[in-house]
């Protein structure tokens, strides 16, 4: 047992409304059609190996990787290709999806289980099973596993910081082995001497599962983290389990340490034992004041509007006023429920009436808040300034491209500013502008 009594500077404290960590993990059944995006992960979009007509079988893979940094995608069900459409995704963009329709026969494909695999092997594995970031990133998890330099430590992410969601806290009481099983190997393909998972202190009872996973071993440990948000955030994650400050900039791979997320590690080690393409993940469908409560193990490509009848609960959709997917603090807010289950989705939240309030903004207060909790040491204040006046080049200046976007700032803000809305705007701009 380890117990970190540093954490990360500044940040802040929402109310953690962890409402499902008590409920287990339950299977959801699979819609007769699925929608199967082929952006799951950051960079190239999967490129499609199948067309309208082609019989699948679960597992099978329907779109191979669009370039170095790209994924695998795998059917989650066993059916036939009806074809490839745009559809909405709850990023808030459009792109192209694998429409099946599922014969609920459930055939399914696995490759064989590695018994002794090399570090080769392993990212091999990775890579052929389509496995990516699960705790929102998505990065593609294979080429994470080859940094220019070995690391020192293979941190797994089990902070799961974010109000609502208790995905990774259910996962780790109930498949702490395959968690623990898959941080080693994980940090066997990176080259790491050690593999930690940091898990927050308000999930006492899946840190008590891992370390139990754990005991005897001298590869691999849990850290105990102090509850803050954003814990989960990599730089911040890597100063709290190691007091190594990753530079503006920078990756963790600069001051030796990898992360990936819990969910990953439990992937990976299904992957390499049980030859399991990644084709579900367990979600969190959460709100409390609309009577939806439950983790659910859900195969991509579902509809959001089939997750929703399947997960109504007794009050009706009266009750909405937002849906969210992801968390309240990062997660993108959904006009509708066409969006369809992916890879990063970690939850889908239904908010009420008192959940959703909103103030309207007012004129900045100057009282400083953003820029004492944020935890990159930014001034979102001034950014905003700077967008509203268009001025893109000061954004830069104000080293705008470093903000992850938390949401403290909004959070902490009393006079209720959009200023992570700005910052996606100015980054967004200075994108364009560069090409």
């Amino acid at each position: 047992m380890q117990l970190a009594f540093r954490t990360f500077g500044r940040g802040t404290h929402p109310p953690a409304r962890k409402i499902t960590s008590d409920v287990p993990i339950v299977d959801l059944d699979a819609p007769e059609r699925l929608f199967v995006p082929l952006v799951q992960h950051i960079g190239a979009p999967a490129v499609p190996v199948v067309g309208a007509g082609d019989e699948v079988k679960a597992g099978e893979v329907i779109a191979e990787c669009g370039g170095f940094v790209s994924a695998r995608v795998h059917s989650p069900v066993s059916g036939k290709v009806a074809g490839i459409v745009t559809r909405p995704t709850a990023s808030g963009g459009k792109c192209a999806h694998i429409e099946i329709v599922n014969d609920f026969a459930y055939n399914t494909v696995t490759l064989p289980p590695l018994s002794d695999p090399t570090a080769e092997e392993i990212r091999e594995r990775v890579k052929e099973c389509g496995i990516v970031g699960m705790g929102g990133a998505g990065f593609p998890t294979h080429v994470k596993l080859a940094p220019k330099t070995a690391p020192e430590f293979f941190l797994v992410n089990c902070a799961e910081c974010e109000p609502y969601i208790t995905c990774d806290h259910r996962l780790a009481l109930e498949h702490a082995e395959e968690i623990v099983r898959g941080a080693r190997l994980l940090a066997k393909a990176a080259g790491a001497g050690r593999a930690i998972i940091g898990i927050e202190a308000n999930k006492k009872d899946a840190f008590a599962a891992l370390s139990a996973a754990c005991e005897g071993a001298s590869d691999v440990g849990v850290m105990l983290l102090r509850v803050k948000y954003p814990q989960g955030a990599e730089k911040q994650l890597v100063f709290a389990m190691t007091g190594r400050r990753v530079p503006p900039g920078g990756l963790p791979s600069d001051v030796g340490c990898v992360v990936d997320n819990a969910h990953t590690a439990y992937a990976a080690a299904k992957a390499v034992d049980n030859g399991e393409p990644l084709i579900s993940r367990v979600l969190t469908v959460s709100g409390g004041e609309t009577g939806v409560k439950g983790n659910f193990r859900v195969r991509f490509g579902t509809p959001f509007s089939f997750l929703r009848e399947q997960t109504r609960g007794e009050r009706s959709d009266d009750d909405i006023v937002k849906i969210v997917s992801g968390g309240p603090m990062m997660g993108v807010a959904q006009s509708d429920l066409s969006a369809c289950v992916g890879k990063t989705t970690s939850s889908l939240l239904f908010f009420g009436e008192k959940e959703a309030a909103a103030q309207s903004p007012t004129q900045c207060i100057n009282c400083g808040r953003c820029i004492r909790q944020c935890p990159m040491k930014l001034s979102p204040r001034d950014i905003e300034r700077a967008v509203i006046s268009e001025n893109f080049a000061r954004t830069e200046e104000l080293f705008v491209t470093s903000c992850m976007e938390c949401g403290v700032c909004s959070y902490v803000c009393p006079a209720k500013r959009p200023l992570v809305q700005a910052i996606r705007l100015a980054k967004k701009s200075l994108k364009e502008g560069r090409k």
